[in-house]
Order: structure tokens, then sequence, then C-alpha cells
């Protein structure tokens, strides 16, 4: 199933959970060889995010384990994460990048950059966001504020019926 010699995904991959193996699974489904970016301890704070995030070394080695039992670490190269972009704009060999439904126009606006330096444009392709048990997307912070666990199940009452 194989089809690009070298795909790029990224991202903080804090508490990792569903929907960080679902977009891992569509990338080394797709690609020969996986640029996995993971956004440093400085990027972390300058998205201010509303929660903690583990180090960049404690993501990253959670990141290689799960990888190693699936057999894909091998085939993957990791990039600390300054921006956005990383080696999207200046691997010219990439082929595609897979991204999820909530970072989609990161991959378009990484392709028009791409294109302003006569690189050319990656394969996007778009995942959907992987869903908890209460059909709201599974995401860190829903982790980490303690309402779902890493495999999407409810661990509290959800936002909306708290106090009922």
């Amino acid at each position: 199933m194989r089809r690009y010699k070298k795909v790029a995904v990224g991202g903080t991959f804090d508490q990792l959970h569903l929907g960080h193996h679902a977009l891992l699974k569509k990338a080394f489904e797709l690609g020969d060889l996986v640029l996995i970016g993971i956004t440093t301890d400085e990027m972390v704070k300058a998205l201010r995010k509303p929660h903690e995030a583990a180090s960049y070394y404690e993501r990253k080695r959670e990141l290689e384990e799960f990888l190693r039992c699936q057999n894909w670490l091998v085939r993957a190269q990791f990039y600390p994460l300054d921006d956005p972009y990383g080696p999207t704009l200046t691997k010219g060999d990439l082929n595609a990048i897979v991204v999820s439904k909530e970072t989609e126009y990161t991959a378009k606006e990484i392709n028009q950059l791409r294109q302003n330096t006569g690189l050319n444009p990656l394969d996007i392709i778009v995942i959907d966001m992987v869903l908890a048990e209460d059909s709201i997307p599974i995401s860190t912070t829903r982790i980490r504020l303690k309402e779902i666990d890493r495999e999407g199940r409810v661990l509290t009452l959800n936002r909306q019926t708290k106090g009922f």
C-alpha cells in the first residue's frame, strides 16, 4: 500500500492517544520513510496550551516506544520543531504530509511556502479526528483535564451536563 518515498507528520505528541495513533498509522501506511516533527519545549510554551505538557524528551521517548511496538521505528526520522513547518520547507524530496482536519490549514500554508521557494507541493492526506465515546474528538487537552483517557473513554461528566 505504500505509495510515497517520504512522508511528513508533526505535532506535540503529548499524552500519546488514539488520535496520534491514527495519524501515525496513516503516515506509515503511505510512506517508506516518515519524517516526524515534534514540537520543542519552547514551541509548546509559545502555543500557550491551557495545560502543562511533558518535556520534549519524554514525548519523544514515548513516541519511540510506540513506534518500536509497531515495528515502525526503523522507518522514522525525528526532527525538533521550533515552528509549524520544520523540514517540510527545506526537504525537496518530500512527497506528502499527513494531517488531521484540525491542522489541514498548516499543510496548505506549507505548500504555498514550498511553491514560493520553488519546491514541489506535497500531497496532503487529511484524516478525520478520532472521536471519544462521547462523540467529541480526542485531544490532549481533554485528557489533561481528565475528561477522557487516552483511548477516549469518558472519565467525568462532559461540560454540558456538569451540575445536573
